[in-house]
């Protein structure tokens, strides 16, 4: 059972009782562990409000009451106004008391560190627990009571026995300045090692919350909030600063695009007036025109009428002349036929006339003809007979041919041995190509082969590029500038090397590491060290280098003969798997013993305890198996290690490089013998060019002489085929004279038959010209009929012709009127909707020029004043022109440029606008920022002062040193501020601040508790709880911090202050305002309402009183 005392007891003597402020005990009740949890509700178990003010502070508390709460059942606390040390064991209920306080004030169950959930607080096996807390006010004490219901993990809240909320309680609580989740007022024993994690600037938030006045917190929380807005304002206007410098700049750069849009907008509305008013222009010279054709209609109509009237006589007249020359015309058709049978008798003599002279002609036509013959027959003599004459001429002159025929032969022999010549040569050069088409073969099928090594080589050297890439470029760098070095460079290992059996590649790549494998190998220092400067300094390449031995170890042999390790399996030492250049074999052999290391089979696996044993080999190979054997240095025994062998990945590839090289000597060998076949066939050709010049030369002269020797018989063949054509020429004759008299006597008889037919023709003609003149006669009668009617009808027809031609032009003026008013009304009805008028609207008089009137009555009004425009089509047309080549001008301009330029200027107006007022509000902000720190940071640098001048003292008090300061790195930073606890506990050292890692913890808990205590005297909270602080502490600083607390804490006007610790130094000084709180706990515990402090008291005086006398 736990029992609160009101006394302080000493070693040397009892301390006075401290009078009770009523007569209920004020001891803790105890937690009985051997009964049951209560269910008496608030009412009926707590005690009634206590309303004396005594020296209790405001919102100090005056009575705990717990039910069913962590290890109590039912208890009651009544604490006293300063100093209440409750003193007991661990696991006696002692933080019990402060979880109470936390939890009733309407603290979080988190803060407390034991649990995040109210429930868990309820005593194991209860439903519901009760904390109680009244504190002290001066216009009555106030009880808040907090029921939790476990199953529900909730919490019902009074105050004074009435139901209320936690958030009105929560502001009943900060009305009196009580902070239960400050540490600089409640440090339960949990949250000890917490307060020295507290940042400066948590410090400082609990120090303002704690002890300053109620404002200065709210004064710091609005400079930080007025500082964060500032802040953001002043982002704010410096963003929007830039931006409107980048909006402005951007519409600077269109600027003139824009004034160019305008001015080709402003020509494009000025061709939209002129197209507007060009409808009512086209629209006023068609009416004009429609009135003009009107007028002109109605002269036309009455022209009509006045040519009818006046055409009647002459249709009378007509008549009678056409009777008149009806007569005349029967009497001249029979004058007609009378002068056509004339006219055909005389047309018959005539032809006869005619065929009588055709007749004569003919005759003197077939003399001439016969004359003619006969000039020609004797040309043709003379023609030919000089024709002979020169052909004998030439005769004599040709040579005998009897005399050609030597030479014939003999250049027909010179020709045939030519040809032979030339065969002989032709058949060469056919031999000579077929030689070198079956080089050229060759020579292909040798590359063919040199390619395909070359691809192999390819594809190790891509494997090297994709592996190592330096070393690929270096390779390529090493084949290019191979005239710098002095000796012979071997390129990277894994290329030269060529495995004779892929299969066996396993093993050099599993015996050689990848290191070397990529090395490029030098016979010359000095040549490395060329390589490495240019390709690893300057090129900066990873590449490895190696130097072969100055002494070749290529053929070096091995220390045991193969012969002798046959027997084990093995069937090769690893340099006879492949072939290599002799520095790279030799830097192997001398490097790696390549020429000692056999190669075994399964066979030597299986009995490898044996290889091993007998042969004494350092390595070896199996199938898929390295063994390295070593001799111990302590035991000299043989130590062997297996490992399985790598696929192998580089040397899979094999070249054959003395094959390739024999190919290479192949292809020299064949490109001589092409060399060699060219040069014959170029002699061969020269030879048989030269036959074929001397073949047409014999040939040109054999034919010459040829033709020499048949030229005198072809003459003396023409020669006899003229004289035949002159002998028949000579006897195809004819006698001119007998048949001109033949002809002349024919001719006669019928000019005698011509003087008859003239006779006869010319009474005939006689007959016939009567006859015309009697036809004459009735022609000009008739004549003068036809002349009259014709006159007549020439009038009628002209008067007739006018009335149609007038009676037309009527019909087409009235179509053309019809039309142009057609035309008037869509004219109107265009100009109406370019103008978007409805057929009854009527426009602004300042827009009009003129009202013109439309032939079917209705008015019409122009939609726009077009009085500064042209007036007429023309010049309209010109303007439209004219303005639409200047827009045209204005090329590449975009809409949306002038939206955005647009658009840009009202955001650039808006931003100014917004820029404006953040200024203004920004000033605003620094002005409230200026006189809200004024009211915070003066009083605060007091308080921190007053903090640190006690802080100090309680410091000095105990040797050592301390201070509290008001730290900011920079002034301007409000949430930057906060409180540095800076100590030291040795003479020999400098201030450091309090941090959870730089003081021990006896030192922190120090520091922590002076702390605490300088803020008590300031304090303005009504109380303060700190569990178990002094539990880190040594002795001696342990009974200076007791003294500084009971000092502190029992002054006049101080706040109360509960001071929770398991154990007590002997010897402590105690003040009589200090409460002492025992908490007691076991199973044999008296039930609260049987606890009674005074009658103990008595008892135990009564006791002390009788034990003298016995």
């Amino acid at each position: 059972m736990a029992t609160p005392s009101r006394k302080a007891t000493t070693p040397a003597s009892q301390a006075p009782k401290r009078v009770l402020p009523r007569e209920t005990p004020s001891e803790i009740p105890s937690k009985r562990k051997s009964s049951g949890p209560s269910t008496l509700p608030p009412a009926s178990l707590l005690p009634v409000p206590l309303q004396s003010s005594g020296p209790f502070v405001e919102g100090s508390i005056v009575r705990i009451a717990m039910e069913n709460f962590l290890t109590y059942d039912i208890c009651e606390v009544s604490p006293g106004p300063h100093l209440n040390m409750i003193i007991g064991a661990n696991g006696t209920g002692k933080s019990s008391i402060v979880c109470a306080i936390c939890l009733g004030l309407a603290g979080k169950p988190a803060f407390m560190g034991r649990a995040d959930k109210v429930g868990f607080f309820v005593k194991r096996g209860c439903s519901k627990g009760v904390v109680e807390i009244e504190l002290f006010k001066a216009s009555g004490n106030l009880v808040i009571t907090r029921e939790i219901d476990v199953a529900k993990n909730q919490s019902f809240w009074f105050i004074n026995k009435k139901a209320t909320t936690q958030k009105i309680v929560e502001e009943q609580i900060a009305a009196l300045n009580i902070q239960v989740g400050n540490l600089c007022q409640f440090l339960p024993q949990d949250k000890v090692g917490e307060f020295a994690k507290l940042s400066k600037i948590e410090l400082l938030e609990a120090t303002e919350k704690s002890i300053g006045p109620p404002e200065m917190h709210k004064y710091h929380c609005e400079l930080k909030n007025f500082r964060e807005k500032e802040k953001q304002l002043e982002t704010s206007c410096k963003e929007k600063t830039d931006y409107l410098e980048k909006m402005i700049q951007r519409n600077e750069r269109y600027k003139q695009d824009v004034q160019r849009f305008y001015e080709r907008k402003r020509h494009l509305d000025l061709i939209e007036m002129l197209e507007a008013k060009r409808p009512w222009v086209e629209y006023e010279n068609v009416r004009q025109e429609y009135e003009e054709v009107k007028q002109a209609r109605d002269h036309v109509k009455e022209q009509v009428r006045k040519l009818k009237e006046g055409q009647g006589p002459l249709t009378l007249r007509i008549e009678e002349t056409d009777e008149q020359r009806h007569v005349l015309e029967a009497r001249i058709k029979e004058k007609a036929v009378d002068i056509k049978e004339a006219s055909q008798k005389c047309k018959q003599k005539q032809d006869a006339l005619e065929r009588k002279d055709k007749h004569i002609e003919e005759l003197q036509q077939a003399l001439r003809v016969k004359q003619n013959e006969e000039q020609d027959r004797q040309r043709r003599i003379n023609n030919t007979r000089k024709m002979i004459e020169d052909l004998q001429n030439e005769l004599k002159n040709t040579e005998n041919s009897e005399n050609l025929q030597p030479q014939i032969d003999a250049i027909t022999n010179d020709l045939r041995q030519v040809q032979d010549e030339k065969a002989s040569c032709e058949g060469e050069i056919i031999d000579k190509r077929r030689e070198r088409e079956t080089l050229e073969k060759e020579q292909k099928s040798i590359q063919g082969h040199i390619i395909r090594f070359d691809n192999l080589m390819n594809l190790k050297e891509e494997k090297l590029r994709q592996k190592h890439r330096d070393t690929y470029d270096a390779v390529l760098w090493l084949r290019k500038n191979r005239d710098k070095f002095k000796q012979r460079v071997c390129e990277p290992i894994m290329l030269t090397i060529n495995m004779k059996d892929n299969r066996n590649a396993k093993y050099i790549e599993n015996h050689i590491p990848s290191n070397d494998l990529r090395a490029f190998v030098f016979e010359s220092q000095e040549d490395m060290e060329v390589f490495l400067k240019e390709v690893h300094d300057n090129k900066k390449l990873k590449v490895n280098a190696v130097i072969a031995p100055k002494n070749s170890y290529a053929d070096k042999a091995p220390s045991r003969s193969l012969n002798e390790l046959k027997q084990y399996g093995f069937f090769s030492y690893l340099r006879e798997l492949f072939d290599a250049p002799d520095p790279v074999m030799s830097y192997l052999c001398s490097q790696y013993h390549i020429h000692e290391v056999p190669v075994g089979t399964e066979r030597t696996r299986e009995r490898i305890e044996r290889v091993i044993k007998e042969t004494r080999l350092r390595q070896i190979y199996t199938a898929e198996e390295k063994y390295v054997v070593k001799t111990s240095f302590y035991s000299n025994k043989l130590i062997s290690s297996n490992t399985s062998l790598k696929v192998a990945q580089f040397l899979t590839v094999t070249v054959d490089l003395e094959q390739r090289r024999h190919l290479e000597e192949q292809l020299k060998e064949v490109h001589r013998k092409l060399q060699a076949v060219d040069s014959g066939l170029t002699a061969l050709r020269e030879t048989n060019k030269h036959l074929e010049l001397k073949d047409n030369e014999l040939r040109q002269k054999k034919k010459e002489l040829l033709e020499r020797k048949t030229k005198k018989r072809q003459l003396e063949q023409k020669i006899s085929s003229k004289l035949g054509s002159l002998k028949l020429m000579e006897q195809d004759t004819c006698n001119l004279e007998e048949e001109e008299r033949k002809a002349n006597a024919k001719i006669k008889e019928i000019n005698i038959q011509k003087a008859k037919l003239v006779t006869e023709l010319t009474n005939l003609v006689k007959v016939c010209a009567a006859l015309h003149m009697q036809k004459v006669d009735l022609i000009l009668q008739i004549t003068t009929v036809i002349s009259e009617k014709n006159k007549l009808e020439s009038d009628h027809s002209a008067a007739s012709s006018q009335i149609r031609v007038t009676e037309q032009r009527y019909v087409e003026l009235d179509e053309n009127r019809q039309r142009l008013l057609q035309k008037c009304k869509e004219l109107m009805k265009r100009a109406r909707q370019v103008c978007n008028l409805g057929a009854e609207q009527t426009v602004p008089q300042e827009y009009q020029t003129q009202v013109p009137t439309i032939p079917n009555g209705h008015s019409s009004s122009p939609p726009m004043a077009f009085q500064d425009l042209p007036n007429t089509l023309d010049e309209i047309d010109a303007l439209l022109i004219e303005e639409r080549s200047r827009a045209s001008c204005f090329t590449g301009l975009n809409p949306a440029i002038v939206q955005e330029y647009t658009k840009r200027e009202e955001e650039i107006e808006q931003l100014t606008e917004e820029l404006k007022r953040k200024r203004v509000e920004l000033d605003k902000y620094r002005e409230n920022i200026s006189q809200v720190k004024e009211r915070w940071l003066n009083p605060l640098k007091e308080l921190v002062e007053k903090i640190n001048e006690k802080f100090s003292n309680f410091f000095s008090s105990m040797q050592c040193a301390g201070e509290v300061d008001l730290h900011a790195e920079n002034e301007e930073d409000y949430d930057k501020y906060g409180i540095r606890i800076r100590v030291k506990f040795r003479s020999n050292t400098q201030l450091h601040e309090l941090t959870p890692h730089h003081q021990s913890g006896g030192e922190r808990s120090v520091s922590t508790m002076l702390y605490l205590m300088a803020l008590q005297e300031l304090n303005r909270c009504p109380f303060r709880v700190v569990d178990e602080i002094n539990q880190g502490m040594d002795p001696i600083n342990e009974r200076r911090v007791f003294e500084m607390v009971v000092n502190t804490a029992c002054k006049e006007n101080t706040s109360q202050y509960f001071f929770i610790t398991p154990k007590l130094l002997q010897n402590l000084p105690y003040s009589e305002k200090m409460t002492v709180l025992f908490v007691y706990n076991g199973p044999h515990m008296l039930e609260p309402n049987r606890w009674n402090l005074k009658a103990f008291q008595r008892r135990r005086r009564r006791i002390t009183f009788t034990q003298p006398s016995q």
